[in-house]
């Protein structure tokens, strides 16, 4: 069976959260046989049983936090919980920043951390295993929780998930060499008045020019991205770098033997 991503939610921000103009559940991923979870956010358990392709959470074999904010875990224990078949069978990974799981106020609970096969850290420079599949946080973002994207070195090639962050110049070094990469880009142009700790559309232009993959992806979406056509928008910075870009829709899936 070929690897395939699958956006169940397109949404950021917390007014296109919180009024689901798009949904927020995670982005499931089956890569070289394993099931992972990314960022399950408000929702994610019911998507995972709605529409045409059911998605078994007790299949899963991992579950990946980038950061401990709402729109990125709260359902991160149900998910778990249905991974563990209720906490009775120890199976499964975790992968969460330290305060994600061990801060005074965790949004992952004791029960739910006790429950899996194992809990790994991440962390800067961190490097990762699922058996055969490997994958690197390599580098902290800028965002006010403790953030991290994700770099899997899959055999067809390397995927990449740029999550919340501030732009720097340190995304492109550390990101260089993604054949597939996916991004969250919130806004489209910076609020001038607000130090927004997130990707705006051009910031993403300057990161996929640098880095050229095979194919971008724009994710995660606040309402100014929303209110001019994500769609549209991806085309223009397809037109601008000559690097192909897609803006996600809920439900989009990508089969890797057609990227990579």
């Amino acid at each position: 069976m070929t690897d395939w991503i699958k956006f169940m939610g397109t949404a950021g921000a917390r007014f296109v959260v919180s009024k689901q103009l798009r949904s927020s559940a995670g982005t499931w991923c089956f890569f070289q046989g394993k099931n992972i979870l990314v960022d399950p956010g408000p929702g994610t358990l019911k998507s995972c049983f709605s529409g045409d392709q059911v998605l078994n959470p007790e299949l899963l074999d991992a579950v990946i936090l980038s950061h401990r904010h709402l729109d990125h875990s709260t359902d991160v224990n149900v998910i778990v919980e249905a991974m563990t078949h209720g906490t009775f069978n120890r199976r499964g990974y975790l992968f969460a920043p330290s305060d994600a799981v061990e801060k005074y106020e965790p949004v992952v609970f004791s029960h739910v951390r006790s429950s899996v096969e194992g809990l790994e850290i991440l962390k800067e420079n961190g490097s990762y295993s699922l058996d055969s599949l490997y994958f690197e946080t390599p580098v902290r973002h800028d965002h006010p929780a403790e953030t991290y994207g994700l770099k899997f070195k899959l055999e067809r090639g390397t995927v990449s998930f740029i999550t919340d962050t501030k732009y720097s110049p340190d995304l492109i070094d550390s990101y260089r060499g993604s054949d597939l990469l996916i991004m969250n880009v919130l806004l489209k142009e910076p609020f001038p008045d607000r130090d927004i700790k997130h990707l705006d559309l051009m910031a993403a232009q300057k990161i996929i020019e640098a880095i050229r993959p095979r194919l971008a992806v724009m994710t995660h979406f606040g309402l100014t991205m929303l209110n001019n056509n994500p769609g549209l928008l991806a085309e223009q910075v397809t037109e601008n770098t000559g690097v192909k870009v897609v803006a996600a829709v809920d439900d989009l899936i990508i089969e890797l033997d057609r990227v990579l």
